[in-house]
């Protein structure tokens, strides 16, 4: 079966919405589908989720922070399963074991909207940037860890090569899984593949 067009699909959630947070998200994702990102404002945003403007400032630093939600939430979940390796596990099994953790928690019913939906909204500068600022995130706890377990400086060369690597396999790992469709299942194996085949490279 085929994915739906952009102007059809909505955003999949696995839960109820519950709070201020996911009804701005919810009602940005109508409208950036109704009317385009650019064309949309936050005041469209908020009128549409029904709460006021602070309130969206409570949460967002800015309009292309509302596609994140999903990653920001993972990155504590991230540092959480890191926290629970083994000091014995070897450095780069031990970051794989805790992405792969944090990728089970995404499945069908919780796909970033950003992932599927990219393409559709264009190169808009604020999003790439707000992008970017997310893969610096992932790859500076990623370093933080290395560096600990080897005891390096996270800003040494080792420690922030294993890190962007680690971060760029789980990048293209989740945009495989997305594009693979409603049949995609869990982004965990994906994941998987993609650590294990960094591993087989550096052990090389």
């Amino acid at each position: 079966m085929e994915e739906k067009s952009a102007a059809t699909v909505r955003p999949p959630r696995g839960r109820p919405r519950s709070s201020s947070r996911e009804l701005l998200e919810d009602a940005a994702y109508e409208l950036f589908l109704e009317n385009s990102y650019v064309k949309t404002t936050v005041e469209q945003i908020t009128q549409r989720a029904g709460v006021g403007r602070s309130t969206f400032f409570n949460y967002f630093d800015g309009k292309s922070d509302v596609f994140w939600g999903d990653i920001d939430r993972a990155f504590g979940t991230l540092q959480a399963r890191l926290d629970e390796q083994t000091p014995d596990a070897l450095p780069l099994p031990a970051l794989s074991n805790a992405l792969a953790a944090v990728a089970r928690e995404f499945g069908p019913s919780r796909v970033p909207w950003i992932l599927t939906q990219y393409t559709s909204i264009g190169s808009v500068p604020e999003v790439e940037a707000s992008a970017l600022a997310r893969f610096a995130r992932c790859a500076g706890q990623l370093s933080t860890f290395v560096a600990v377990r080897q005891g390096l400086d996270p800003d040494t060369l080792l420690p922030r090569t294993v890190a962007y690597a680690a971060t760029g396999a789980v990048v293209a790992a989740a945009q495989e899984w997305a594009a693979a469709g409603p049949s995609r299942g869990s982004l965990e194996p994906f994941v998987v593949r993609a650590l294990d085949a960094l591993a087989r490279g550096f052990a090389a």
